[in-house]
């Protein structure tokens, strides 16, 4: 077969990738952005930090919609480790604080 002679059997698709019909993608992998978990944090009293981790996941979500899989998963693990950063910095603000209340108390 020549290079100039096309194939009559093969359907092209319109960004001319070779061989490719829409039976055969494959489909998107999963989402995991952490959305649940970032938001749980917002009541952690590490405020900054639980934002930031907030704002990796909404960022991985968009980045899964517009189909930068690759982007997205590391957006989402980002996300994923911010929030629990901020959870362990949470309960040690909360323990420090409940420690320092419970010494000054007098009886």
């Amino acid at each position: 077969m020549s290079l100039g002679v096309p194939c009559p059997d093969r359907k092209h698709s319109l960004n001319f990738s070779e061989g490719v019909s829409v039976g055969e993608q494959e489909p998107p992998p999963p989402l995991q952005s952490y959305l649940c978990l970032t938001i749980l944090t917002c009541f952690c009293p590490a405020y900054p930090i639980n934002l930031l981790a907030l704002v990796f996941s909404i960022m991985s979500r968009n980045s899964y919609y517009i189909g930068d899989y690759a982007g997205s998963r590391r957006l989402g693990k980002n996300a994923f480790y911010v929030a629990v950063a901020s959870i362990i910095i949470g309960l040690v603000i909360i323990a420090t604080i409940c420690a320092v209340h419970l010494t000054n108390l007098d009886y």
